[in-house]
């Protein structure tokens, strides 16, 4: 391998246009770590918060964006012994998935689904490892539930839409146009909510109330969220798109026995990760190779067109996932 490799860097906090082209040292593989020479990054909104100059990255991580990647094993580090160079994977990164070679722990690696190519492996990890933590970890989800799902049509949604359609839920989510919409329920969501012309609020109501919410909006929609959930449900926050203040009468999280969490995968332990990798491996990766269920593809923009990719997504229009092309495959 040579010693440099291009990469995306963020210049300075700010649009899109501040992710640039750049030379960078090879990373190398330390213990328990492979080097993978990337064929797609994955595209996601913390990558677009952390261009903005609002979300960090952990200390021990690389400060170039990208947060999932596909591709081949290029350097295996001391203590690995589940892989080999060679092995095509896809994986979760704690950052640098935007170069031609990205280090990462071996443990949240897996092996990229029978029938499945790379650029849509490089759209599996940061969703997947999202949706099964939250929905079914955290929250708990079961067959026969009703499970209300915002922002339906984004990378989070169109994965939850399915492995909760797959597992017996019942599924509701709320997108912003007919079209979006459509693809929910394409997807095989009972009812699509155009948030622009309906309130979810009372269309769950009706249905009975909400067993679980995934929400990534927050702001003024946590209140109402709270007033969607039927008795004894939850709510899951994984981001705060309006916001995460608002103020609310928190006294029906008693009288009604609600539960409201959250989380956030980044600053997690490696050790989480690789718990929620396995889960994945066992549970959730049959169901791809069988083609099941199947990552929706909204965009691949060429590696100079990062800037692009972010533009795209932050336009809110697309539909799934948006992928960077680094080496092909």
């Amino acid at each position: 391998m040579t010693q440099t490799m291009r990469a995306i860097e963020i210049t300075k906090p700010g649009g899109p246009d501040v992710l640039q082209p750049t030379e960078r040292p090879m990373p190398q593989a330390g213990h328990g770590q492979v080097v993978i020479k990337v064929a797609f990054a994955g595209v996601n909104r913390p990558d677009a918060l952390q261009r903005a100059g609002m979300y960090a990255p952990p200390k021990t991580a690389s400060d170039l964006p990208g947060l999932e990647a596909s591709g081949v094993i290029a350097e295996v580090g001391a203590g690995v012994t589940d892989w080999a160079v060679g092995d095509k994977v896809c994986a979760l990164l704690p950052g640098g998935g935007y170069a031609e070679y990205v280090a990462t722990p071996a443990a949240h690696c897996l092996p990229v689904p029978e029938g499945m190519d790379m650029k849509q492996a490089a759209c599996l990890p940061e969703t997947f490892f999202t949706v099964w933590s939250n929905v079914f970890t955290r929250g708990g989800l079961k067959g026969g539930e009703r499970f209300l799902i915002h922002g339906g049509s984004s990378g989070i949604g169109t994965t939850a839409i399915q492995l909760a359609q797959h597992f017996g839920a019942r599924v509701f989510v709320t997108a912003g146009s007919a079209e979006k919409c459509a693809a929910c329920v394409e997807l095989g969501a009972e009812r699509a909510i155009n948030y622009k012309d309906e309130d979810f609020v009372e269309i769950m109501k009706e249905a009975g109330g909400a067993d679980l919410i995934l929400d990534m909006v927050g702001g003024d929609y946590i209140p109402r969220n709270l007033s969607a959930l039927a008795d004894d449900g939850r709510l899951v926050q994984i981001a705060f798109l309006q916001g995460p203040k608002v103020e609310m009468n928190f006294a029906q999280l008693m009288t009604r026995r609600l539960t409201m969490t959250g989380s956030t995968l980044r600053p997690q332990s490696d050790l989480a990760k690789a718990r929620i990798a396995q889960d994945l491996r066992e549970a959730v990766w049959p169901l791809l190779a069988a083609g099941k269920i199947a990552p929706v593809m909204d965009s691949t923009f060429a590696f100079e067109q990062a800037c692009d990719a972010h533009a795209r997504m932050e336009t809110s229009t697309h539909i799934g996932k948006i992928v960077l092309e680094i080496g092909g495959a």
